[in-house]
């Protein structure tokens, strides 16, 4: 065959290749030109639908059985006690929010802002709240289901958390997004910069419901286990003690309402951070508004797909595995989808300061983000769980006394601070290498997308610890108990792990927001014509304003925790005083002839919590005011004051979070047998320093992440008030 035929027989082939890539080149721009229209009318109708995926599973929970009448009894006043403070804390924080909101108001002399700011602060609200009660009506449902198999235990107390997490993004992506489009026909301008005042609603409940559930959980806890545990010698969830129902209302409002509005926080203004920086570094690129959105449509899909895959293997395997291997299929589904939305949304190259990076770039970050997700998880896994060296050292060093076993966990908080920050550092390096603050705030996005799943994993904690609890308190079999009791231990160590996850995202979502600071205050400063054209604002350490405002800084998550362990404290002191008056006035309490008077214990701690969460919630706000309204200090001042905050707040709260979660399961690991068991010496000690830990890894720490953006998003606002 000659060289002619050959081609007249290639050329139907080559006919058919050509129009396929043409139709396929027509899909793909077609698909772009969709996504830039309509890319966030998308991702509001998929937050809509993690929403609608919730309230189904709000319906599949109610329809299972609660169990007997003494359950159905023991959980009522565990719901009664939640509800109470809920609402109590809705009043205190609905009053402090009704002022800030009159005066951003009165400042502005426009609606947007303060709108943004209450917009904000209900989302968070009802974001924790509904997903705390739902997880109140889980509890009794998961040990009934105990009864019958440990599977069917392990799906309503996932499906539990689920709801939490759904809530989460689904909420903070509708609340986002739907302010955005209605702000944005008076100019993207406008409707990004009306979007801070959402970030400081959200992030002022955050630290609110941060510290007042941490108050009142570790009060309970540490009341509970000084009188119950050490003095009377009662076991963990003990009806004859006066606490336990305080106990166990405080797991729900500190694990499962704190977290849900301190992650619902740092996704809002992780989002509202990358539209800020796409709004001052994308300037005429539409897709670079569009992206963080596509990001958050995606983390829905995704995280409703990782459930069901939960759902439909939780009789497959352990539970602790299933449960991973559902986050697992939820980053790789992300990190799958993320491509063609970098592709259809951004242009192949983007110049950025004079520099220009391409999709791949921006799509590398977005890996980073994910495995940094990981990276975290496993990380904190490691210093906090039975299975690995930390815990079994804080173990075995409290066989030679308490003293031993506080020295131990005190290094193993120190020495978990070096691995999560190291991540951090490379994570910031390649994202900013690939995308420079827009590449960050894409990685900062991407790790908040697998937020849906992880904090099913963090509220499924709570669920499965009620559930033990309810167990002991109705005195169901031991067959029951010993399924609640694992599930109670996967749990635990979903709520260590959770932790690491939220304080690493909060450290790079600070970050996001302090660049966001940056951009903005030179924007402002060049339009108001206080910055010429080639100047650019610097944060030099030969400048002693910046030292100082770093020293300033720095202080504030010292000078924060211990105001948080402080109220703790003081709370748990009243509770144990409250518990020996029972006992020393109804000596049948301990024998099981009467009934512990569990209100009482639930009154003292509400009160003290919402009493002792108002001063340590306004210091950040009060510490940026103040450092921004000295002229002698101003916005170099400020700057350094950030920068210090958010150093010094991710090094304490990682340290808090990791000791304290490595004394608890160090009491855990010597309950199981090992060095003497329950009773011993080094089981006293071990008590001695969860007990420690307690307002540590519940109270402090976690409270310090909604703390490290709250400066950074007031340091926003006041730019123009201070600065101009």
């Amino acid at each position: 065959m000659g060289v002619a035929d050959k081609i007249a027989a290639l050329s139907p082939n080559l006919y058919f290749y050509r129009a396929a890539l043409q139709a396929g080149t027509t899909m793909i721009i077609a698909t772009s030109e969709f996504l830039l229209h309509n890319g966030i009318t998308l991702a509001l109708v998929l937050a809509v639908f993690g929403l609608l995926v919730a309230i189904w599973l709000i319906g599949r929970i109610r329809t299972a059985s609660p169990g007997n009448e003494r359950m159905i009894e023991v959980a009522a006043a565990v719901q009664e006690g939640a509800r109470a403070y809920l609402n109590r804390q809705v009043v205190a924080v609905g009053v402090i929010a009704a002022v800030i909101a009159v005066l951003l108001f009165v400042w502005k002399r426009s609606a947007p802002l303060p709108l943004g700011f209450v917009t904000g602060a209900v989302c968070s609200l009802a974001a924790g709240y509904i997903g705390m009660r739902i997880a109140v009506l889980a509890n009794v449902r998961t040990t009934q289901a105990a009864s019958e198999s440990e599977a069917g235990a392990l799906r309503i107390a996932f499906n539990g958390g689920a709801v939490t997490g759904l809530l989460v993004v689904g909420l903070a992506l509708l609340s986002v997004g739907g302010f955005f489009a209605v702000m944005r026909p008076h100019g993207t301008g406008e409707a990004v910069s009306s979007l801070v005042g959402l970030a400081l609603g959200a992030s002022l409940i955050s630290v609110f419901a941060r510290l007042g559930g941490g108050i009142y959980t570790k009060a309970a806890d540490v009341g509970a286990d000084l009188v119950g545990k050490v003095e009377s010698n009662l076991s963990e969830d003990d009806p004859r003690n006066p606490a336990t129902i305080a106990d166990n209302v405080g797991d729900n409002v500190g694990d499962c309402a704190g977290m849900a509005a301190d992650v619902f926080e740092t996704y809002a203004v992780s989002l509202i951070g990358a539209l800020l920086i796409s709004t001052l570094q994308l300037k005429g690129v539409e897709g670079g508004l569009v992206y963080p959105f596509a990001i958050g449509g995606i983390s829905i899909i995704t995280a409703v797909l990782g459930v069901l895959y939960v759902n439909l293997r939780a009789a497959s395997g352990r539970a602790d595995r299933v449960l991973i291997e559902g986050v697992i299929v939820s980053g790789i589904l992300s990190a799958l989808l993320y491509w063609p939305a970098t592709t259809a949304l951004l242009p192949a190259t983007l110049e950025i300061g004079g520099k220009v990076y391409t999709q791949v770039g921006i799509y590398g970050s977005a890996l980073v983000g994910l495995l940094m997700t990981f990276g975290a998880v496993f990380i904190t896994n490691y210093y906090t769980s039975t299975a690995y060296a930390p815990v079994r050292n804080i173990a075995k060093a409290s066989e030679t006394g308490h003293a031993t076993n506080i020295i131990a966990g005190i290094a193993v908080g120190n020495m978990a601070t070096a691995l999560p920050v190291l991540l951090i550092a490379v994570s910031i390096w390649l994202s900013y290498a690939w995308g420079d603050l827009f590449g960050v705030a894409t990685a900062v996005m991407s790790m908040l997308s697998m937020a849906g799943i992880i904090i099913s994993l963090d509220a499924f904690g709570p669920i499965t610890d009620n559930a033990g609890g309810i167990a002991v308190m109705s005195g169901l079999p031991e067959s029951v108990r010993a399924r609640t009791d694992a599930l109670d231990a996967v749990g635990n160590t979903m709520k260590a792990v959770t932790k690491g996850y939220a304080i690493a995202s909060a450290g790079l979502a600070a970050l996001v927001l302090f660049g966001s600071y940056y951009l903005e205050l030179e924007d402002k400063l060049r339009a108001a014509g206080k910055l010429l054209a080639g100047e650019s604002v610097e944060f030099s350490l030969k400048d002693p304003r910046v030292i100082i405002g770093m020293f300033l800084g720095g202080l504030l998550p010292f000078l924060f925790s211990a105001m948080g362990i402080s109220a703790v404290g003081r709370a748990a002191g009243a509770v144990v005083v409250e518990v020996r008056r029972q006992i020393a006035k109804f000596p049948g309490i301990l024998t099981g002839e009467q009934k512990p008077e569990y209100a009482a214990c639930v009154d003292i701690v509400t009160k003290a919590a919402l009493r002792e969460m108002v001063l340590p919630a306004l210091l950040p706000v009060a510490g940026v005011l103040a450092v921004a309204a000295i002229p002698q200090l101003g916005r170099e001042a400020l700057g350094g004051f950030l920068m210090g905050t958010i150093v010094t707040g991710l090094f304490v709260g990682i340290s808090m979070t990791s000791a304290g979660g490595a004394w608890d399961n160090a009491k855990k690991y010597i309950e199981e047998g090992n060095h003497g068991g329950k009773g011993s010496d080094a089981h006293k000690a071990a008590v001695t320093g969860d007990t420690v830990g307690d307002p540590y890894k519940d109270t402090a720490g976690p409270a310090i992440n909604p703390m490290i953006k709250v400066v950074n998003i007031v340091a926003i606002l006041v730019i123009e008030l201070f600065f101009l």
